[in-house]
């Protein structure tokens, strides 16, 4: 016999499943930002949903009190729910006053319910971290995003760029300004941060003014260019003498070495040397091919 009325009372709908689960009871999102409860709720075979209500709990003459939520298109809050299953909430462009308790309602024919538990959002501010912001190429850089909650996967960019990972041994190129963001949320950045490498001088190269062979009489001019931070703050020249020892003679200093009247005797290999108070770097050797213009003319 009570098998039998458990059963009538299960197919009348009169036995209760009434519930609300909340999938991310502790958001934690950054000013500025959208961020989503997700949220499901259940009730019996047989009601029918005639109201849904979100409400944020405060505190008012040292009374709990749970306040309504807006959601007309004047509002940040949006329900994106329905009247069946879902009572998702999404609210836009975060503000701190929204950090607190919130709670949903729903109401059939027959009876009103709602959340025992709450949904607690954090709104924070994000603060990129850059550490050390000064180094050496080749030292580690760490990339940090802090706030005041515990923060979902974090997205990283540097001068507006995806960065694949906030570890890495520094190279020239990745000096910068970093920024972080919450993933799925990277409209909203945090203040961007500086990194600055500093190395010697690198990719030391040297550019003739003249392609091919320079005839006798005519001017030249050999520059030198470096990629360095700080940038090189002295250059100086070499040319390969013609000895059995072969070695290396200045010749002059400068970024640009001019030579304004070129002789036969300027014929040979040329580089040029970069420097800045992290070091030096050299270029590879470069040909000045000087010929008579009486051979231009045979």
């Amino acid at each position: 016999m009570i098998v039998k009325l458990l059963l009538l009372l299960i197919k009348t709908g009169t036995v209760s499943a009434w519930s609300v689960t909340f999938e991310t009871p502790n958001p934690c999102a950054s000013k500025g930002s959208l961020v989503k409860f997700p949220c499901s709720y259940d009730y019996p075979v047989g009601e029918t949903v005639t109201k849904t209500v979100w409400s944020k709990g405060e505190l008012k003459n040292d009374k709990w009190t749970r306040t309504e939520l807006s959601t007309s298109n004047e509002s940040r809050a949006e329900y994106v729910g329905d009247q069946l299953h879902n009572c998702s909430l999404a609210i836009h462009d975060l503000q701190d006053n929204d950090t607190g308790y919130y709670y949903f309602r729903f109401d059939t024919e027959t009876i009103g319910w709602r959340s025992k538990k709450s949904v607690y959002l954090s709104v924070t501010e994000l603060r990129a971290r850059v550490n050390p912001n000064s180094v050496r190429a080749g030292d580690n850089v760490t990339l940090e995003c802090g706030a005041s909650c515990q923060l979902p996967t974090i997205a990283w960019f540097k001068d507006g760029h995806p960065v694949a990972k906030p570890e890495f041994q520094a190279q020239m190129e990745d000096a910068g300004k970093y920024s972080c963001a919450i993933k799925d949320q990277e409209f909203e950045q945090s203040d961007p941060v500086a990194l600055d490498v500093q190395s010697p001088p690198l990719n030391v190269s040297v550019a003739v003014s003249h392609s091919g062979q320079v005839s006798v009489g005519s001017s030249v001019n050999l520059t030198c260019t470096s990629e360095a931070n700080p940038a090189a703050h002295s250059y100086s020249w070499y040319k390969r003498t013609d000895s059995p020892s072969s070695q290396m003679l200045q010749v002059g200093s400068g970024q640009v070495l001019s030579v304004p009247s070129v002789e036969a005797s300027h014929t040979g290999l040329y580089l040029c040397q970069a420097r800045n108070h992290l070091g030096e770097n050299n270029s590879t050797e470069v040909l000045l091919a000087v010929t008579s213009n009486s051979e231009y003319a045979g």
